[in-house]
Formats: structure tokens, C-alpha cells, sequence
């Protein structure tokens, strides 16, 4: 199992898996003293289809790392727990909500148990390849896209309170750049006792390439640089370097972390 423990530094990691390609990295930005985000990948298990785990910590006093941490280890370890499960046909959405509500209720338990820790919580996306479908469970305001044809579009929905603006039709997309409540999420995994899960499904074609991250990323990079950086790269991995890279550049105003993996 490839656990990234990312506080301090850098990670990244690159590895092939059947027909995926994929890479990884987090930086704790600029103006950040810890790295909140955490991720992780399962490749390799007989057992268990590929999986892409990310998550961004929120609370004070650093419990969102704790939050983050937590999130990504049960995920991943119920992953494994539930193997059978994910290899069912038409079950994998159900193993996803399952696996993500149960490590609500852990983080939500363990919030609870220290009054330093109270409130904290973290956005979650757990994405899973099966029978060349992209399954994906969201939670926050971290993001998937795909890139196909040269056209980048994002899969998942922030569950944001500038998302919520901008789908009402009050502010533009302008606007949203430089709101002042730009970072307020409406949905996080272990502040409640209880969680609803965003599902998609998707499928996927030789050459797909998914982007998966963390809000350090897009609020840093506009899409177009995005796609122009990733495009320009053929192995994911130099894309994760060189996107980190652009967003401190560009600020670095917080975490920020990126998985990109090829079909």
C-alpha cells in the first residue's frame, strides 16, 4: 500500500500499473508551515481495482492534518477490507459510499475526544478504476477532471458556497476569483455525525488522462494552464512536478496536491 505521511515534505512517486499511468505529488505551498493534504494509492493488489485517494484538511491548530490523515488510512484500509465487495459487478458506487460514510463517523468520533480537535474535518475524493469506468465518491471541494480531445472538464461539483453562487447565477466566474468567502465549503467529511456522498461514474478511453486535486492547485492555476502543462508532458509525473512548481510561482497560498494518471 503506498501511505504518503506528506506533512513536511515533498512527496511524489511515479509507477505503471496494466494499462494506467500515473503520478503524484504534495507541497505544503508558500505561506503554509504544514502540508494539511494527504493521499494515496493502492496499486497492485490482486484484490483490489486501482484506486486514487485525496484529501484536504481543514481545522485549526493543524487537526486537519489529523482530519486528512485519519480519512485517507480508512479509506484505504477498508479498501482493502471490502475487496470482495469492489469486485462485484454494480457494487463498487455502494462500496465508495459505504467506506466514506464509516470514515466519517471515525474522524467525527475522534474530533470529539479532544476539545483541540473539535471541528475538524477534510474534503475527500476516492476514485476508483473497475472494467475501464472511472468511479468516483466526492466530498468537498477537491476536484476530477478529464482530459480528452484536448478539452479539460471538470467531472465533480464543489460543494462550495461559491459554487452554490455561481450555479444561482449571482455572481460570475470573475467574481468568484477574488470573492472574499471563495474557500468556505458547504460539505466536509467528520463534522457532522453523518455525511451525504456525491457519486459519478464515468467512462473512460484509451488516452484519457484524469486529474485529480486539491484546492490548492486551481485556486493558484487557471484551467488553461492547466491543460496546456499537462498536455505538454507524457509522463504524469513531470506534469505533477511542474504543476506544484506553477502554483508557487503563482503564490503558493496553500496546499497543494495533484495525482495524474493515463489510460
Amino acid at each position: 500500500m503506498l501511505l504518503v505521511d506528506n506533512y513536511e515534505e515533498v512527496q511524489s512517486i511515479i509507477y505503471r500499473s496494466g494499462m494506467v499511468i500515473f503520478g503524484a505529488k504534495s507541497d505544503k505551498g508558500i505561506q503554509r508551515e504544514i502540508n494539511e493534504d494527504n493521499y494515496n494509492i493502492l496499486s497492485g493488489y490482486k484484490s483490489v481495482p486501482l484506486s486514487f485517494i485525496i484529501a484536504d484538511g481543514m481545522g485549526g491548530h493543524n487537526s486537519g492534518e489529523i482530519a486528512s490523515k485519519l480519512a485517507v488510512e480508512n479509506i484505504s484500509n477498508d479498501l482493502l477490507r471490502f475487496n470482495e465487495l469492489l469486485n462485484e459487478k454494480g457494487s463498487v458506487d455502494d462500496v465508495i459510499v459505504k467506506i466514506m460514510k464509516l470514515s466519517n463517523s471515525k474522524v467525527f468520533s475522534e474530533s470529539n475526544l479532544e476539545n483541540i480537535n473539535f471541528g475538524m474535518g477534510t474534503t475527500l475524493i476516492v476514485a476508483i478504476i473497475y472494467d475501464m469506468k472511472l468511479f468516483i465518491g466526492h466530498i468537498g471541494d477537491s476536484r476530477v477532471y478529464v482530459i480528452r480531445d484536448n478539452k479539460m472538464t471538470r467531472l465533480t461539483i464543489d460543494h462550495s458556497y461559491i459554487e452554490e453562487l455561481l450555479r444561482n447565477g449571482s455572481i460570475t466566474e470573475e467574481e468568484a476569483k477574488y470573492h472574499p468567502k471563495k474557500n468556505l465549503i458547504t460539505r466536509a467529511l467528520g463534522c457532522s455525525e453523518d455525511v451525504e456522498v456525491d457519486t459519478y461514474l464515468y467512462n473512460l478511453l484509451e488516452n484519457d488522462i484524469i486529474l485529480l486535486c486539491t484546492d490548492g492547485l486551481t485556486n493558484m492555476i487557471n484551467e488553461e494552464d492547466i491543460l496546456n502543462i499537462i498536455n505538454k508532458d507524457y509522463e504524469p509525473q513531470i506534469a505533477c512536478d511542474e504543476l506544484i512548481e506553477k502554483a508557487n510561482k503563482n503564490g503558493g497560498q496553500d496546499n497543494i496536491t495533484v495525482i495524474i494518471f493515463k489510460i
